[in-house]
C-alpha cells in the first residue's frame, strides 16, 4: 500500500456502528471518515468487525461478533440466502426495507440533487413482498444424480441447485423442476463454461400473472435438441397451463444468455398478461416488467404526474415495449414513443394493435435524435415521460426538454443517484421539481424505483 496512511490496517479487529447501506446491501461503517463495507451489516448495528481488504478509498470488513441487532433484523426465510447473490435484503423487515429504500431517495435528491423543499412521499410497498417475479432464467449443470440449475453462489460461477426461489411465482420454480427431471430423463447433458462442450445452457420460464399461461425457453448451445419430440411431449404432460416452449440457440463462449437464433418447439410464439386494463403479447426475448402488480402501481403514479385531461400530445422517451405509451393513450390525445430497440419497437405496435389503441406512434431510434428531429417537425409536447436505462437520460435530450419546454416532465427512474442528477439539470433549465414517490418493485433487494412530477416555471 505504500506510505499511505489509513486509519484501519488488514487483519485489524474493531468496533464500529454501521450507519447505512450500500447500494448492493453491505453496511457501512466509518472509521475517521474512511468507510467499510461489510455483507449482512445493518444501519444502527454495533458490531466487532475483522478488516478484510483496504483500497485508497474505502475496505472492506466482516463481522465477528454482533453486539447490538437492529430491531429490524430478522431470520432470512430462504434457506440459500447466504450463499446465493440473488437477494441482498432478506435479513432486514420489510419495514425495514422500505425505510432504508426511503433514506436512499432522500439522500441522493438532497444530496446530488440539492432539492431541498420537495416533497418525497414514503415508499409503496407490497402486501406481500414475495412471489412476485414472472420470470426466471437460471444457468443449468450437472452432479452426479443428474442436472442442477439455480443461482450462482456470490461472485462465482459455482450454481447453487435450487428448489425453490421466495421472489419467484411458484410456476416458475415449478417449470425449473419438471425441465430438469425431464431433460435429464432424455440424458440431455449440461453445458460446460470451460470446456464448450454440452448442450443446456439455460433455462427461462415465463408465467403471465393474469391469464396463468407459462412459456418455457430452452436455450442451448447447439442446434439439435436430442430427443426434442419426447422431452416437448413430457413437458406439455407434466406442466398445467404451457402454451410456448421455445428453443433459443446460443453457441458463442460467452456469459450473455441469449443468442440470436430463436424458435418455437411447441405451442404459440407468446403468451400474454395485463397490467391493469392493458393486454400485452410477450415474446421469448420482449422485454416486459417483472412485477406487473407493482408496475401498474408505478404507472397509475406517472398518469396521474401527467395530469392529462384529453387535449394534450405526449412524448415518451425510452418507450420499450409501449408499456407507459399504452396507459397514457388512454386519458391523451396523442402519443408518440421512441426507442432504440427495433424489436421492442415491433412489440410495442403489436401492443397497440392489440389493445385497439390507435392515438400512439412508435419511432426507432435515440431519444436525443429523434425528439429534436420531431420538434423540427413542429410535434412540440405538452407532457414529456422519460423512463432511461441506469445511467439516466441523455445530456442531448435534457437540453432538448429545456428547449421544446414542455409544460411537464415525469420522470421514472430505476437509479435514484441518476434521476438526481438529472432532476437538478432541469432545475437549472426552468423547471421545478413537486413531488418525488418511491415505489418497492423489487421487495428484498436493494432497488427502487421512483416516479417525479415536475413542471416548468412560469
Amino acid at each position: 500500500m505504500g506510505k499511505m496512511q489509513l486509519p484501519v490496517q488488514k487483519n485489524q479487529i474493531i468496533d464500529c456502528t454501521f450507519e447505512d447501506l450500500t447500494h448492493d446491501g453491505n453496511g457501512v461503517a466509518k472509521i475517521d471518515g474512511y468507510p467499510l463495507f461489510i455483507p449482512n451489516g445493518l444501519p444502527g448495528e454495533k458490531a466487532k468487525v475483522k478488516v478484510t481488504k483496504l483500497n485508497k478509498g474505502y475496505g472492506f470488513g466482516k463481522i465477528i461478533e454482533l453486539y447490538e441487532e437492529s430491531q429490524y433484523r430478522v431470520l432470512p426465510e430462504c434457506p440459500i440466502y447466504e450463499e446465493c447473490g440473488g437477494c441482498q435484503l432478506q435479513h432486514l423487515s420489510y419495514e425495514g426495507q422500505l425505510r432504508a429504500k426511503e433514506k436512499q431517495v432522500r439522500d441522493v435528491i438532497q444530496r446530488i440533487g440539492k432539492l431541498d423543499n420537495v416533497t418525497i412521499h414514503s415508499v409503496l410497498g407490497m402486501e406481500n413482498p414475495w412471489r412476485y417475479r414472472n420470470k426466471s432464467q437460471v444457468p443449468i449443470g450437472e452432479r452426479e444424480g443428474g442436472l442442477i440449475g439455480g443461482f450462482y453462489r456470490q461472485r462465482t460461477h459455482d450454481i447453487i441447485d435450487m428448489k425453490e426461489c421466495l421472489i419467484q411465482v411458484e410456476q416458475n420454480d415449478q417449470v425449473l423442476l419438471k425441465v430438469k427431471e425431464v431433460c435429464g430423463k432424455y440424458g440431455v447433458k449440461s453445458y460446460d463454461e470451460k470446456s464448450h462442450k454440452g448442450t443446456l445452457r439455460h433455462v427461462m420460464a415465463r408465467y403471465g400473472k393474469a391469464t396463468g399461461e407459462i412459456m418455457i425457453v430452452l436455450i442451448t448451445k447447439t442446434d439439435e435438441l436430442p430427443n426434442r419430440k419426447k422431452i416437448i411431449e413430457d413437458l406439455v404432460n407434466v406442466i398445467p397451463n404451457v402454451k410456448s416452449i421455445v428453443q433459443n440457440i446460443n453457441s458463442k463462449r460467452t456469459n450473455v444468455i441469449f443468442g440470436d437464433q430463436t424458435r418455437v418447439l411447441w405451442g404459440a410464439e407468446t403468451i400474454s398478461d395485463y397490467i391493469g386494463d392493458i393486454q400485452f403479447a410477450i415474446s421469448a426475448r420482449s422485454f416486459y416488467q417483472v412485477n406487473p402488480e407493482q408496475t401498474k402501481v408505478l404507472y397509475e403514479k406517472a398518469l396521474e404526474y401527467a395530469e392529462l385531461t384529453g387535449e394534450e400530445t405526449v412524448i415518451d422517451a425510452y418507450c420499450g415495449i409501449g408499456t407507459i405509451s399504452l396507459f397514457l393513450a388512454q386519458k391523451a390525445k396523442k402519443v408518440f414513443g421512441v426507442e432504440i430497440v427495433p424489436e421492442a419497437i415491433e412489440d410495442a405496435r403489436q401492443n397497440a394493435e392489440l389493445n385497439k389503441i390507435e392515438n400512439v406512434e412508435f419511432a426507432v431510434g435515440e431519444a436525443e435524435v429523434v425528439i429534436p428531429n420531431w420538434y423540427k417537425q413542429g410535434i412540440e409536447a405538452d407532457v414529456l415521460v422519460v423512463d432511461p436505462p441506469r445511467k439516466g437520460c441523455d445530456q442531448a435530450l435534457l437540453d432538448t426538454i429545456i428547449e421544446m419546454k414542455p409544460k411537464k416532465v415525469v420522470y421514472v427512474s430505476c437509479n435514484p443517484a441518476t434521476l438526481a442528477r438529472d432532476l437538478r439539470i432541469l432545475e437549472d433549465g426552468g423547471y421545478q421539481t413537486l413531488e418525488v414517490q418511491p415505489v418497492d418493485m423489487f421487495p428484498q433487494t436493494m432497488h427502487v424505483e421512483v416516479v417525479s412530477q415536475m413542471i416548468l416555471k412560469v
